[in-house]
């Protein structure tokens, strides 16, 4: 047969496949924008703003429908009442781990204008280091340095439109060039560095004396050293301790970042924190955790920081784990479920003008600070994020430590500061500037 006539057929036959894959699961699935064979709905979402196209869609086919990433069909949750529903009260079922093709291949001068990026990032990632290996790195060791450096590139690049591709046709990750493989190899490399502090610990470890998550980690593995089935194993710590360096130091140094961003753009809220902060702590002491409760403006700035920036907008995907009828739609175990999260914090009817950043939106007639439910920056339910505690004991230390000891000052107008994401695709990344740290 000549090959150019084999090819013809081959192709059509993937094509009518995809047709009648995608005919069928519609059949059963919730509506949603009509996919194109193989490329599913991706010309229909901007990929640089997933979240944004989400919500686009929600107005047309509601609260619950289906989008095509390539030919992978994705239930999609848009806002509050759904997203409960779902996480809450039904959150064994929406408690699987969705596919991310990406992360699955991974886890196998003082006073002087500058970018807050590297600085925000050391002090998480030490708190990280310090539960994990009982230590703390010096901001110039060249070990961490090396670290921070890939991991920042790293976040950069899963939040990048080509990222958003790789995901939709996974086999792009293994037979195209790209900044996936700077990514690969980023991650290899630190998982690498991991294994050998693991090795470091396996040497050294008193058995009565633990003294730290790795030493209890080891000691449970020598205990069911003999089990078959056991998860204690060290590829599984090696890819525990990169999910916590990963989640727990990135996520918290870029809302860091950009709410030091949006200070900077917002000189009449952070002069109400700085107040707030000579009034209940002074010059003359650290910030302590049992502050917080004195200090209600602080505390809404910082939940209007983590409402507005939106940093994870469609959170980590999530699976079914066994067929559902859920509002009146039949969803198949194994599906793909996006939760918008974005629809949640942004919802206009909860937070009037939610574009606005506002920390009015934390407070009442009398200026307390007041809970929202749709305040879920972490998520909600069975896979509510693991250090949310973590991180917001340190947003408030790191943040009011920052505005006791220094006025911040921006190199340009802060009328011309520009808040909106670079990439809003995995992360809100924000924009790169300069900022000056004036001693007070």
């Amino acid at each position: 047969m000549d090959p150019v006539v084999a090819l013809v057929i081959s192709l059509s036959c993937i094509l009518l496949l995809s047709l009648w894959r995608q005919r069928s699961g519609r059949l059963r699935l919730p509506p949603g924008p009509m996919p194109l064979p193989i490329l599913g709905n991706i010309l229909q979402i901007d990929v640089k703003n997933i979240s944004k196209s989400l919500t686009n869609l929600s107005k047309a086919y509601g609260p619950v429908f289906t989008v095509y990433f390539g030919t992978r069909p994705t239930v999609v949750l848009h806002g509050y009442e759904a997203v409960k529903e779902a996480l809450i009260d039904h959150g064994e079922v929406f408690s699987g781990r969705g596919s991310f093709p990406m992360i699955e291949r991974v886890t196998k001068g003082l006073a002087s204008p500058c970018d807050p990026t590297f600085l925000l990032s050391c002090a998480p990632c030490n708190v990280i280091f310090s539960i994990i290996f009982h230590n703390r790195f010096h901001y110039k060791d060249q070990h961490f340095l090396n670290l921070m450096r890939k991991l920042n590139e790293n976040v950069a690049i899963l939040s990048s439109p080509w990222i958003q591709v790789c995901n939709t046709f996974p086999a792009l990750i293994d037979y195209f060039p790209g900044s996936h493989k700077t990514l690969l190899k980023n991650a290899a490399d630190i998982k690498q560095y991991f294994l050998e502090k693991i090795k470091e610990h396996q040497e050294s470890l008193d058995m009565n004396n633990p003294q730290d998550f790795i030493d209890y980690f080891l000691i449970k593995m020598e205990e069911e050293k003999n089990k078959p089935q056991t998860e204690f194993t060290t590829e599984a710590l090696v890819s525990l301790v990169n999910d916590l360096f990963g989640a727990g130091t990135e996520t918290t140094s870029t809302t860091l970042r950009y709410g030091l961003l949006l200070l900077l753009k917002h000189t009449e809220v952070t002069a109400k924190v700085k107040e707030e902060i000579d009034h209940v702590i002074g010059r003359h002491r650290s910030p302590c955790m049992q502050d917080r409760s004195s200090m209600p403006y602080t505390e809404a700035v910082l939940h209007e920081i983590q409402r507005y920036i939106d940093l994870v907008p469609i959170n980590t995907p999530h699976a079914v784990t066994c067929d559902i009828n859920f509002r009146n739609y039949f969803i198949p175990k194994g599906t793909t479920i996006i939760t918008s999260l974005t629809s949640v914090l942004h919802d206009n009817k909860e937070f009037p003008n939610p574009e606005k950043f506002d920390p009015g939106h934390f407070l009442d007639e009398r200026g307390k600070f007041k809970k929202s439910d749709y305040f879920i920056p972490f998520s909600i339910g069975k896979r509510i994020c693991a250090g949310e505690g973590l991180a917001r004991m340190e947003l408030f230390l790191i943040l009011t430590t920052i505005l006791q000891n220094f006025h911040l000052k921006s190199v340009v107008d802060p009328k011309d500061i520009d808040t909106t994401p670079v990439f809003n695709g995995f992360v809100s990344v924000p924009p790169a500037y300069q900022i000056c740290f004036i001693p007070v």
